[in-house]
């Protein structure tokens, strides 16, 4: 059995997970419109994870008899001034994330709640990992300032993430 506590935040990081999907998916349209097919494909990719990130803690809940209580999605911006722009929020954002993943087993630390503890390790590498890949995309757009034709080798190199 999980505690209120636990179950509170498992269920509010559901509602963060399932909002970084639409945050992507908002970041992915404005790729799009600005034809940009490679950012686009690579952000629709991150999207799918933050869905399936989201439907993992799901599950969890379930299995511990915890329950699921799903709550609004905020709504996302929808227009940044350039793909850097969308970076520099993303990286931001993805280390928020590993924040408030971070405060949840602090509290299962604390409440001697081993097992979710140990299911949120898979959480704390990911977001390594996740942090790790948007800081190389966001150091590449920095380096590459105002080239258009950098910015197409990127946008070429990111739409083949898909091909993983």
């Amino acid at each position: 059995m999980i505690s209120k506590q636990i179950e509170q935040v498992l269920n509010e990081q559901i509602n963060a997970e399932f909002y970084s999907s639409y945050l992507y998916m908002a970041m992915a349209a404005y790729f799009r419109s600005i034809k940009l097919n490679g950012f686009a494909t690579w952000m629709e990719k991150q999207a799918k994870e933050e869905e399936e990130h989201a439907l993992k803690i799901y599950e969890y809940l379930n299995k511990r008899n915890g329950r699921v209580s799903l709550k609004s999605v905020k709504e996302p911006p929808f227009e940044w001034k350039s793909p850097l722009d969308v970076f520099e929020a993303t990286y931001v954002h993805e280390q928020e994330v590993t924040k408030s993943i971070e405060r949840i087993v602090s509290l299962t630390d604390g409440e001697k709640d081993y097992a979710t503890s140990s299911f949120l390790q898979w959480f704390i590498d990911e977001q390594v990992e996740e942090e790790y890949s948007v800081l190389q995309i966001l150091e590449k757009l920095r380096m590459m300032k105002d080239s258009n034709q950098g910015l197409l080798m990127l946008d070429a190199e990111l739409g083949k993430r898909n091909e993983d």
